[in-house]
């Protein structure tokens, strides 16, 4: 059986209430103040379309951050260096972290709705699986280094949306500062490796 195109109009209300989501998060203090209302009522679109479409709050916040991270992802998977997947493991592993750190800069209120936001672990839900997975397949790549699992989740906990906000936010820490020091943390974990003679 063929698969079924979503209708036209289902699209067109999908893209208005990720814009109007988007526009939201944007305006907003805290991400808590952004409810399902708010998102049906900007979008002009009722609030039984909205659960059809994505679920519940989560739901929407899962879609928003995936449409958001859509270059990301391209750039990672196809892209040339150095996210792309011909970088040396070395070379990629920092790349790909300064990327998470970049997202999440430009889109904090979204990343600390989405992680806060979940119920359960942070470490099951997809978006967190999918980094580390990329993570430590990458890190498996680098030579004399152990524990790669371990290593990837460490490094994400670098990135993690509640201390982003806290160091953008809360101690003022410019972008171009804080990227510094993740590179320098990644140098520094990566280091403990030897290098290939």
């Amino acid at each position: 059986m063929p698969e079924r195109k979503p209708r036209k109009d289902a699209a067109r209300n999908r893209e208005a209430v990720l814009a109007a989501a988007d526009a939201l998060f944007a305006r907003r203090e805290s991400p808590e103040d952004v409810t399902m209302a708010d998102v049906a009522a900007a979008a002009g679109v009722g609030k039984g379309t909205l659960f059809r479409a994505f679920g519940d709050r989560a739901g929407l916040l899962r879609a928003l951050y995936e449409a958001r991270m859509e270059p990301v992802r391209q750039a990672v998977e196809a892209g040339p260096p150095p996210l792309g997947p011909a970088t040396p493991p070395r070379d990629r592993v920092p790349a790909l972290l300064d990327a998470v750190l970049c997202f999440k800069l430009d889109n904090r209120r979204l990343a600390l709705a989405l992680e806060e936001g979940g119920s359960g672990s942070p470490y099951r839900a997809e978006h967190y699986e999918r980094w580390h997975d990329l993570l430590r397949a990458v890190l498996e790549q680098v030579p004399g280094l152990t524990d790669s699992g371990f290593t990837a989740h460490a490094l994400l906990a670098a990135v993690r949306a509640d201390l982003v906000e806290h160091l953008a936010g809360d101690e003022h820490i410019p972008r171009e500062a804080m990227r510094a020091q993740l590179a320098n943390f990644v140098t520094g974990v990566l280091a403990s490796s030897p290098r290939e003679g």
